[in-house]
């Protein structure tokens, strides 16, 4: 055996020796082991704080209403494992709805030009967020954040102007809505429970992102760029391709959402959504997410939407009052950066 290879050998045997429950230790002090042992700490004490919370039909009811979130949140990781930030992804969610509810009206034929033209206007926003970050080298952080405002005065201006007040329209009396709520709304039962539309499609998505990330050179440059952008770039990497294609997925991602709640809801407001791209970046750190990049887990990011949901039940059950909610998130925040920062230097060390 080389002195290489006994050096890698020392460095792997100590993760994979010792019992099963020295191995189950190590594991829970990783950033994805913490995961779900904080994952699992939170369901314990909140069905032993209201037991009906161990059923399954309220267990698939609360991750009904998670799904929106883990969606988005696992939009912001490949953004965030980049190196950058999006904050406007709750603006354009905004937007979607907005824009798609007053274009709509009372037409039904106007709903798939509406899907269409949605899409189209995700897809821009990220397209600018991405290339002001990349060629114009404008901080993804003020980049987003203007786009943040300005989309949130035109979603304002544009409610004012079409319906004379700060609500889109209503929709539901259009033949059109069922089969649009279909695709992005509706609900299916497997035995005594049902689940929403937007479970499944984060199952899909965790798995499509997950092998993308994992499986394919895409998945590698994505690390690559968020690790050292100037080192991807001497070895052949396109970084402001990658770049721009991840923020062009958070518009996507803020596409199927905004449609999700445009055919959930009967009617939304203008500023449906602001706010909640803190949530989103929240969930992905806690879910294992380096902020300075290159470090992290796509399946973490949606766990930590569990998490966040989790808390803000707990909360509620043990009767505390719900403005706390945002203290708790904080301190999540900053102990969830805190480790991934140890972590990835423990890691960095071997």
């Amino acid at each position: 055996m080389s002195a290489d290879t006994a050096t890698s050998a020392a460095r792997v045997l100590p993760h994979t020796e010792g019992s099963a429950l020295q191995r189950l230790l190590r594991g829970a002090l990783t950033p994805g082991g913490a995961v779900f042992l904080l994952v699992a700490v939170l369901f314990v004490a909140v069905v032993w704080i209201n037991p009906s919370f161990g059923e399954p039909p309220q267990l698939i009811r609360f991750i009904g209403r998670t799904a929106p979130i883990a969606i988005a949140a696992m939009g912001q990781y490949y953004v965030i494992v980049s190196g950058e930030f999006d904050l406007s992804m709750g603006a354009v969610i905004a937007t979607q709805v907005v824009i798609a509810g007053n274009y709509i009206g009372d037409d039904e034929s106007r709903v798939l030009p509406a899907l269409v033209l949605m899409f189209a206007v995700g897809a821009v926003v990220g397209l600018v967020n991405g290339l002001g970050t990349t060629l114009l080298r404008v901080p993804s952080f003020i980049v987003t954040l203007g786009t943040f405002f300005v989309l949130q005065g035109v979603n304002l201006a544009v409610t004012r102007i079409v319906t004379g007040g700060v609500s889109s329209n209503t929709l539901t009396d259009m033949d059109g809505w069922a089969s649009a709520q279909a695709v992005f709304a509706s609900s299916f039962d497997i035995g005594p429970v049902s689940i929403k539309i937007p479970v499944l499609y984060w199952i899909l998505l965790t798995a499509l992102l997950s092998w993308l990330l994992l499986r394919t050179r895409v998945g590698n440059w994505i690390f690559a760029v968020g690790g050292d952008s100037a080192a991807a770039r001497a070895v052949g990497v396109p970084v402001v391709a990658t770049k721009v294609g991840l923020f062009m997925g958070v518009g996507f991602g803020a596409w199927l959402l905004g449609m999700h709640m445009l055919f959930e809801y009967n009617n939304v407001q203008s500023g449906q959504g602001v706010g909640n791209e803190f949530i989103y970046i929240i969930a992905a750190v806690i879910g294992g997410c380096l902020l300075t990049g290159g470090y992290g887990s796509i399946l973490g990011a949606a766990i930590g939407a569990l998490i966040y949901g989790k808390t803000q039940l707990g909360i509620s059950y043990a009767g505390w009052d719900v403005d706390w909610l945002k203290t708790f998130l904080g301190i999540m925040l900053i102990g969830a950066t805190l480790v991934n920062m140890y972590v990835k230097k423990k890691a960095d060390a071997r």
